[in-house]
């Protein structure tokens, strides 16, 4: 059974950073892609970052210069380390896993395997 269960979540100012981490279990971080999403309130799910097998990244235009995916894999453990964050930041953010992934993608769709968040509020 696969489980991923995001943590690092919480309450910053505008300019500060958290780091976001998905630990996944029954599922190896190194297969596919494993991508970060986010979701503001009444909005639709968003892909955030994504990184392949080859540990290729791609970013969502808003996030990049400020966000960086990476995983390790003696942990098998995701990441998403976020500075310089700003309130549009705010959000339930889900790491998610597509088995048959090359590239990155950003996609809600093309995702398997899904956590159930961890909430992410910056405040101005």
């Amino acid at each position: 059974q696969v489980q991923l269960v995001e943590s690092g979540g919480g309450s910053v100012q505008t300019g500060g950073s958290l780091r976001l981490s998905c630990a996944a279990t029954g599922y190896t971080v190194s297969v596919g892609c494993m991508t970060w999403f986010r979701q503001a309130t009444g909005k639709e799910r968003e892909g955030v970052a994504s990184i392949d097998s080859g540990l290729r990244t791609t970013y969502t235009n808003s996030v990049k210069a400020r966000f960086t995916i990476s995983r390790d894999i003696t942990k098998n453990t995701l990441f998403l380390q976020m500075n310089s964050l700003k309130p549009k930041d705010t959000g339930l953010y889900y790491c998610a896993a597509a088995r048959w992934c090359i590239g990155g993608d950003l996609r809600p769709t093309s995702m398997n395997y899904w956590g159930k968040g961890t909430l992410v509020t910056i405040s101005s």
